[in-house]
């Protein structure tokens, strides 16, 4: 921890942001990616903060994401909701169709928010925490691009194919899970390769379909679900109700359009959020108070909640700052002074 610089939250999405513009994002864009990047990084998770950045501007010169994306809300009223999101990241997007979302979930129940031709480099916890700060249950899901062998099979076909959930409580952060159906994030994978540390064994076959504890060649062939044929199966689920009912890509239809793992891949994103207090309607008890009373079980237990360690690591972020290395320090400068002619 010697060569570490202590940087506020507020300041590190301040420079987060310029890169963004420097590169020539919108400001509506630059705003939303930058927030959830800082967001990551304040929370310690680092395979989605920083880390991020070069490959979202890696996708823009290549073509494969619109810098000047101007999401489209589209309500008629019913249950769905849709974002057009015009080729750009999916966080715009998301922050446009949340108060619509949140508004048509009080009032019936249940709604969903569709997010259609959108960019996807983020995790999910986002959407549902901030869903779930607005009084509702959330969950979210999104395809990705082939990169999962399903269970029993060899090559790549499914997604990582997150999915997340946001439980609201009061007087305290949202009870919040998020991740991947495969075994791990393949953001972890590109981490431990870089580091040259090998993975676990389990998480990925090489390109010929055998089982390896190599990260490069993890990369070059196909994760595993988690949990086998129930990770998988999930994982198909996601495929179905993220991509194929929504209209958009499946992970194998994203891989094709973008013809390679290297950039954020293109397709939907889908997102429920529904009213306990509509749903628990003259039923006897408080759904939140008795939600507490089962948090309450599971610690007594010395269990944790998912996302302890998150909300831990955002409480020292917020009142120490984030330390970053000289090495992010540089990669900021760099991408801050010369933006996408630094990635060479």
């Amino acid at each position: 921890m010697d060569d570490v610089t202590m940087v506020s939250v507020a300041e590190l999405g301040r420079m987060v942001e310029s890169i963004f513009m420097r590169a020539g994002f919108n400001a509506q864009q630059a705003d939303a990616i930058a927030r959830i990047i800082t967001a990551a990084e304040r929370d310690g998770a680092k395979s989605h903060g920083i880390y991020r950045i070069e490959g979202c501007l890696r996708t823009l010169a290549a073509g494969k994401v619109s810098s000047g994306a101007r999401p489209e809300l589209i309500d008629e009223g019913s249950a769905v909701i849709r974002v057009a999101a015009d080729g750009g990241f999916s966080p715009a997007a998301f922050e446009l169709g949340l108060p619509a979302l949140a508004g048509r979930a009080e009032k019936l129940g249940l709604a969903a928010l569709v997010i259609n031709d959108c960019v996807h480099f983020s995790a999910l916890w986002p959407e549902v925490e901030a869903v779930a700060s607005r009084g509702l249950a959330g969950l979210a899901m999104c395809p990705s691009y082939a990169a999962v062998a399903p269970a029993g099979g060899t090559q790549p076909l499914l997604g990582t194919n997150p999915i997340a959930f946001g439980w609201p409580r009061s007087g305290a952060a949202p009870y919040v899970f998020d991740f991947a159906t495969s075994c791990v994030a393949r953001g972890e994978i590109e981490l431990l390769a870089r580091a040259g540390e090998p993975l676990p064994e389990g998480w990925a076959l090489d390109a010929e379909g055998a089982p390896t504890t190599d990260a490069e060649a993890a990369l070059s062939g196909a994760m595993l679900p988690f949990g086998g044929h129930k990770g998988s199966a999930i994982s198909t689920m996601v495929e179905l109700l993220a991509g194929v009912m929504i209209g958009d890509l499946t992970s194998q239809g994203a891989l094709a359009e973008l013809g390679t793992l290297d950039l954020a891949p293109k397709h939907g994103e889908l997102i429920l959020a529904f009213s306990p207090a509509r749903f628990a309607a003259g039923r006897p008890g408080d759904p939140l108070a008795r939600a507490e009373a089962l948090f309450d079980a599971i610690l007594g237990q010395g269990a944790r909640l998912p996302g302890q360690r998150r909300l831990a690591a955002r409480a020292r972020s917020e009142a120490e700052g984030i330390a970053l290395n000289a090495e992010e320090l540089a990669l900021i400068d760099r991408l801050q002074r010369d933006g996408l002619a630094a990635l060479g």
